[in-house]
């Protein structure tokens, strides 16, 4: 299997299937989890599975991408009060190993009513083209990354979007780069301060990509999971969860 058959196949095994045994073939003996709320191994995620399926949650998977050994899905989880929410906007990363998957990352968002934008958090273009451009791709959304919303210099905005064409799936953003920046203002007056803004995992597939960042807010540690999607060399649509890491853990892995 590729990595992605691989991963949806675990994928599948624990949240529609509820399979125990069928994940538990699909992962290493050690495999590293870093949700804080599953603890660690292969034991840690087959305990876990009868415990999604008491609950009746289900999943929707949207979008899928893959580079080297890290596989991403963007997904969309149901009756999920097990997690904390009727509805809620996942991001899960996945590495594969020796035909196995060894570790696992995620941030989940709930899914509010109504959203700014009018978009959903999870809808929206899925097909992945542009193949040739990935790594181009990706040295611009990191350099945006970088100068926009690590603060380095955000007057280059418009070298790595049109200002006016960023449609925006963030609940609480309108589009466009005046959005952003009106709900980035509105977010720091309700005591929210991003003060680092630091990638940790970066996988791009042709015209997506996605970066998962460890970051400071108001002193307080917080994951952002961001998904892009570019159009000849700019940016021109986002998705995204944004959630605090948690001081209790399940294992002694961290967020990342």
């Amino acid at each position: 299997m590729t990595p992605k058959e691989l991963v949806l196949a675990l994928f599948t095994a624990a949240f529609v299937d509820h399979d125990p045994e069928a994940a538990r073939a699909l992962v290493t003996p050690d495999y590293i989890q870093h949700n804080p709320q599953i603890p660690t191994g292969a034991e840690g995620l087959v305990g876990f599975i009868p415990i999604v399926e008491q609950s009746g949650m289900s999943v929707t998977t949207h979008r899928v991408i893959a580079e080297g050994d890290l596989v991403v899905l963007h997904s969309t989880f149901d009756n999920a009060m097990a997690f904390g929410a009727p509805s809620l906007a996942a991001f899960d990363i996945f590495r594969v190993e020796d035909r196995l998957v060894a570790e696992h990352w995620d941030n989940l968002q709930p899914i509010p009513e109504t959203t700014v934008s009018g978009r959903g958090m999870t809808d929206g273009p899925t097909e992945i083209t542009d193949l040739d451009r990935t790594e181009e791709n990706k040295a611009l959304v990191l350099g945006f990354v970088r100068d926009v919303l690590g603060g380095a210099a955000p007057e280059n905005a418009p070298l790595y979007m049109d200002p006016e064409v960023y449609m925006q799936h963030n609940p609480n953003l309108a589009d466009g780069l005046a959005g952003l920046i009106a709900g980035t203002e509105a977010w720091a007056e309700q005591g929210f301060v991003i003060t680092r803004f630091e990638p940790q995992i970066v996988v791009a597939e042709g015209n997506f990509v996605f970066v998962a960042s460890d970051a400071t807010v108001s002193g307080a540690p917080w994951a952002f999971f961001d998904l892009w999607r570019l159009e000849d060399g700019k940016i021109v649509e986002h998705w995204d969860t944004v959630a605090p890491i948690p001081d209790e853990w399940a294992h002694n892995n961290g967020k990342f």
